[in-house]
């Protein structure tokens, strides 16, 4: 093997991140302060100095606080550093921070910079807070969730209730589990473990947003604290974007870090990563039971940095929604029995918009230093839509960089062929997936069904909430929706309307 080159072998050298908790909301930062503040303590990490030299930052698009945008100027300017290459995401995709991370290594391994610094940040609960403050006293305040959901698209799939990733994510469970072959029962076992798993490794772990565990039962089961969102998810299976956090890192080459004397068992060193996506439009995807691009990622992650499941001592498997880390523990044939995060997932570390996983690489490094173990941050954003897998190691990974970390033809390939959609059709069809939309109150407010017609297009039909005997069918777990037989009908207006067979 040829011996590598010092100056082209990425390393993190510095890490930080911080919970902004303040007691009264106009005392918070805001996303570019969380940012700001994240770096300053990763360069404190890496021994100080570093980042005065930064010339490449790169930050994840925040939704917190609109009129920030474009953020990357301004943390760049709140941290009295000119760096030549800056820049922010598109979107504030979770994937986000793996894919700055990948970047930030190939600009190493092509010496366009010396020192990548890569942050994000949220403050959702401030804003928030101080948009509840307007309503009583009628002051300009920010109001991220209300701006957030003008901008979403209306269209056919919101029509029928399947407008953000609480709505959507609900058909990949539910999908999943019946090609699992499990009982409603079983799947919802899975995911208490998985989380509750995750509430543990939280509560003993730095930077978590929520430090209690919690039960298993109390995961899955519906409550005054606990309420019911889609179904089969309850509040506790869901990302909390309730937070004001930021987290941060710090990438150099192997050479420069030795040049500043930061010691080796400092230094976490950066293995291949591979990407790949869905379609935008969750409808025009092939299946609901399982990602092609989620695979592809994965795998291909796993081959290029020539490592097994059983090579790897930590994981994080991204956790907006139960279903994610159930689809990609399959791909791995990761243990139910192992933790599935190194941070505490997105319900209990926090869910910071598109920035959770610089939170992961945050605690992997930290679990990493100073060992020969390996670890595996895999990335999901969207609607299920964006994918991105890393290894890192505390000793050389081998990898050369730059790399081409793009293998979307690959995923392109394994995919299967796409239901047409049949936004006007009545008769017979099979059901595909399904959820049901609760109320605050824990009420069922609406059902939605992705259907299969029998000349295999793809629909969607409503079930009113009030439509008990259906509500059951779909909940109670006596029966398998998925497969089902029933009717699409013309209801009232323009919607569709499901007919148990």
């Amino acid at each position: 093997m040829t011996e590598q080159d010092p100056e082209t072998i990425p390393v993190i050298i510095g890490v930080g991140q911080i919970n902004d908790r303040p007691e009264q909301p106009g005392d918070g930062l805001d996303p570019v302060g969380l940012m700001a503040e994240a770096l300053r303590r990763a360069d404190a990490d890496a021994g100080d100095g570093v980042l005065e030299d930064c010339d490449s930052l790169a930050v994840v698009a925040q939704l917190a606080w609109p009129q920030l945008n474009p953020v990357d100027g301004k943390v760049a300017e709140a941290l009295g550093i000119d760096p030549s290459h800056c820049m922010q995401t598109a979107m504030p995709n979770g994937d986000s921070p793996i894919l700055l991370l990948n970047e930030a290594a190939n600009r190493i391994g092509r010496g366009e910079s010396r020192i990548c610094a890569v942050a994000g940040g949220e403050a959702l609960r401030t804003a928030g807070q101080l948009a509840a403050l307007k309503a009583r006293d009628g002051s300009e305040k920010p109001n991220a969730l209300r701006d957030a959901s003008h901008r979403v698209r209306k269209g056919y799939a919101q029509s029928y209730g399947l407008t953000v990733p609480t709505d959507v994510y609900p058909l990949y469970e539910n999908a999943g589990r019946a090609a699992y072959g499990q009982t409603l029962a079983q799947g919802q076992a899975e995911s208490r473990t998985i989380w509750a798993g995750m509430s543990e490794v939280a509560a003993a772990g730095e930077g978590a947003w929520i430090t209690k565990p919690v039960s298993a039962e109390d995961v899955i089961t519906p409550s005054d604290r606990n309420r019911p969102i889609a179904f089969p998810y309850t509040k506790l299976q869901v990302a909390n974007s309730s937070v004001n956090q930021g987290a941060g890192f710090l990438v150099t080459s192997l050479a420069e870090a030795r040049r500043r004397g930061i010691p080796d068992e400092a230094l976490v060193f950066i293995g291949y990563g591979a990407a790949a996506h869905e379609s935008d439009n969750f409808l025009d995807r092939d299946r609901y039971d399982a990602s092609p691009s989620l695979a592809t990622s994965i795998e291909r992650a796993m081959q290029l940095n020539a490592v097994g499941t059983e090579d790897l001592a930590h994981v994080e498997l991204y956790s907006c929604f139960p279903c994610v880390p159930k689809m990609a523990r399959r791909v791995l044939d990761w243990p139910l029995d192992r933790p599935a995060t190194v941070f505490g997932g997105l319900t209990f570390g926090g869910g910071p918009i598109g920035n959770y996983m610089s939170h992961a690489v945050v605690a992997m490094v930290q679990k990493l230093r100073g060992t020969g173990d390996k670890g595996l941050l895999f990335a999901n954003g969207g609607y299920a839509t964006h994918n991105h897998t890393i290894l890192l190691a505390g000793t050389p990974t081998g990898a050369a960089f730059p790399h081409d970390f793009d293998y979307q033809a690959e995923a392109d390939a394994r995919r299967g062929a796409v239901p047409t959609l049949d936004r006007t059709y009545e008769g017979p069809a099979t059901i595909e997936s399904y959820t049901v939309h609760y109320g605050r109150d824990g009420s069922p407010k609406s059902g939605v069904i992705v259907a299969l017609t029998p000349s295999g297009s793809r629909t969607l039909a409503g079930v009113a909430g009030d439509d008990a005997a259906m509500i059951a069918f779909l909940t109670d777990g006596m029966h398998e929706p998925v497969g089902s037989a029933g009717n699409v009908t013309r209801g009232d207006g323009d919607l569709s309307m499901w007919v148990r067979g």
